[in-house]
């Protein structure tokens, strides 16, 4: 199950970002995830929520995924979200975006 070693990577980079910029508390963690990347947001989402329940700066964050669709381009001039065959020639598409999960920010709160 990889969905668990990804909700612990978001974690990780969530609680590093409040460490390092002295913060007391994780509001919000947005990340982005490729529809081609084979992950289940919601579990993602419910491994999270397991993580954080015991770190007291990170408790009660809400993870907020938004899923990325595919794009592509081909050798030949094409660009777009055909993933498999492409339209104009029938070639292979390299997958240019679509495939990533990225932590895109993290909403703190900070002591003044």
């Amino acid at each position: 199950m990889h969905e668990f070693a990804i909700a612990y990577d978001i974690y990780t980079t969530a609680r590093r970002a409040a460490l390092d910029h002295h913060a007391k508390q994780v509001n919000v963690v947005c990340v982005d995830i490729g529809e081609m990347s084979m992950v289940n947001p919601e579990q993602v989402r419910f491994l999270f929520e397991t993580l954080i329940e015991d770190d007291s700066i990170v408790k009660g964050a809400k993870l907020q995924c938004s899923v990325v669709a595919p794009e592509t381009r081909c050798g030949c001039g094409y660009t777009g979200n055909e993933r498999f065959i492409c339209p104009r020639c029938g070639a292979l598409p390299e997958l240019v975006r679509g495939r990533e999960i990225v932590v895109t920010h993290v909403e703190i709160e900070v002591d003044d």
